[in-house]
């Protein structure tokens, strides 16, 4: 990266704007600015990051920052989400009664120091799974965890059929320092989900084994990042990586060009095409696995018409695919046929032509009419002030709100805070929401299962049990063309249902200066290898 050498604590706290006088307390003496070979800023729109807490999250951006703070047992590389790699285990079989996986750890310590060990190990799931906030629903058929020796550790399942190793590849299941967390109020026990304490220290600290260590957090404002001098792959060459809140594109674009950020976001394609001629700054491409998506309610206290399925098959014969993909995204989108993204199990270009829906103004109409709504019907549609892949959610409602009304559907606009549309939604308190779904852990049942379970509790769906029964079926099966195809009908059986429809699948695009020489980008969920990113 360009040098422009030594800057004070001053300096930065300018280059951090509001709150920078807390981080910049983190950093020494003096460090260097931003497009420096020791410091990386990355500007990026982190407004829905609302904890730390690697058993609490479940939001877009924070796993950027969780993934740099903690390893997992197991990990993915970047273009190969089929198969995990080692992390801090360095190999892992079945149980020899079959029912589990059996863990050997790699001789990695935690940024304190202190070894990693098979305790922490299981001292992380314990509270994790006792904590029973969100990712606890991804670790359900876990039954129990085993401490063998030192650095052997046994995952016990409910089910050994269903999948787990993809699973425990995502940043929730980070492994922590027990003594560290526990100092902090941290508890694994069973009351855990009351008596743990240690949220509020782990949104400003962390106690992972990754390649940097969190030293702080200003909600709205940037992260910082510093390096662990004890990670096990290595000490990575940047000191310190400053995330840098820029919830506007034309910032982020401004802030690239010259030169105060590393690596921009969340571009728009006509800011990208500025770049072209930009000899300092590159466009790196990465067609993630996340996509975007409306959720329709079956609740007719909520919304009488939505409840009728009719009524949102009409809904999604009236969506302009092509149009935003092609005149908002710049085609820089694919988009799956449900809810289960193209490069996974069953999902493919083919598939979303093939069974997808596709703008059909006539046949919503009949639609319409069938439901017995010839002359249309109104629901509120809530977005969050945010944006994806460049676009915003408020862009995105208005589109679609222009593509309903030609079928006489009325969309009420919904505008209101990120975090409090992810309450709403989850609590099951939404008439209809946009909102996006990516990855915890790169396994196709992430998405098969999530949608009958967690997602249909949202929408007020109760599925058939054939479906279900044909998740975990799907789920289960080791021959990965009958998977595939299991797959397939279930998608098939989701579309028919169209509570859930999916918009598109992002194909990022990051401007990154030109002498960041490595930057791997990954569409495991948490965006890029930042232990691999170099100068």
């Amino acid at each position: 990266m360009d040098e422009i050498g030594w800057i004070g604590r001053r300096n930065v706290v300018r280059l951090l704007g509001i709150g920078g006088a807390a981080l910049a307390a983190g950093l020494p003496t003096r460090v260097h600015a931003a497009v420096s070979g020791r410091t990386l800023v990355l500007g990026i729109d982190i407004s829905d990051s609302i904890t730390f807490d690697p058993a609490r999250e479940a939001q877009y951006t924070a796993p950027l920052s969780l993934r740099a703070a903690y390893e997992s047992l197991v990990t993915m590389s970047p273009g190969d989400y089929l198969e995990v790699k080692p992390a801090l285990a360095s190999s892992w079989a079945r149980t020899t009664d079959g029912k589990g996986w059996r863990f050997h750890l790699t001789a990695a310590k935690f940024s304190s120091g202190n070894p990693v060990t098979a305790d922490d190990v299981k001292w992380t799931f314990d509270r994790l799974i006792n904590l029973k906030d969100q990712p606890s629903q991804y670790v359900t058929n876990v039954s129990a965890v085993n401490v063998i020796d030192p650095k052997t550790v046994d995952v016990m399942l409910v089910d050994p059929t269903q999948p787990i190793l993809a699973i425990l590849s995502g940043p929730n299941f980070g492994v922590m320092e027990q003594k560290v967390v526990a100092a902090q109020g941290g508890t694994a026990a069973a009351d855990a989900i009351t008596a743990d304490k240690a949220t509020q220290w782990l949104n400003q600290h962390s106690a992972g084994a990754g390649p940097f260590a969190l030293v702080g957090w200003t909600r709205g404002a940037q992260i910082l990042l510093t390096r662990n001098e004890h990670y096990f792959r290595g000490p990575v060459q940047f000191e310190h990586v400053i995330v840098r809140h820029m919830g506007d594109s034309a910032t982020q674009l401004l802030a690239i060009k010259r030169g105060d950020v590393g690596a921009a976001f969340n571009l728009i394609p006509e800011q990208i095409a500025t770049l072209k001629d930009d000899k300092q700054v590159r466009v790196e491409g990465l067609r993630s696995l996340d996509f975007v998506y409306m959720a329709l309610t079956n609740e007719p206290a909520f919304n009488k018409a939505l409840a009728v399925k009719e009524a949102r098959q009409a809904i999604a014969c009236a969506i302009d695919y092509d149009g935003i993909i092609k005149s908002l995204l710049g085609g820089t989108a694919m988009r799956c046929a449900s809810f289960i993204p193209i490069g996974l199990y069953g999902s493919t270009e083919d598939t979303t032509k093939q069974f997808g829906w596709h703008q059909d103004l006539d046949r919503a109409k009949q639609l319409l009419q069938k439901a017995g709504l010839s002359d249309g019907f109104e629901f509120k549609l809530s977005y969050g002030d945010a944006a994806v892949s460049g676009l915003s959610y408020a862009v995105l409602a208005q589109k679609l709100q222009s593509d309903l009304a030609r079928v006489g559907i009325k969309v009420a606009l919904d505008p209101i805070d990120q975090v409090n549309l992810r309450t709403q939604y989850t609590t099951g308190k939404s008439t209809a929401v946009l909102t996006f779904w990516n990855p915890s852990g790169v396994e196709t049942d992430q998405w098969a299962s999530a949608s009958v379970l967690r997602v249909a509790k949202r929408i007020h769906w109760t599925p058939d049990p054939t479906l279900t029964a044909l998740v975990r079926q799907a789920a289960a099966e080791q021959d990965t063309t009958k998977r595939t195809a299991l797959y397939v009908e279930y998608q098939k059986a989701l579309i028919d249902q169209a509570s859930l429809q999916v918009l598109f699948q992002p194909i990022y695009q990051f401007a990154v200066r030109d002498k960041l020489k490595t930057f791997p980008l990954t569409a495991a969920g948490w965006e890029v290898e930042l232990y691999q990113a170099t100068a």
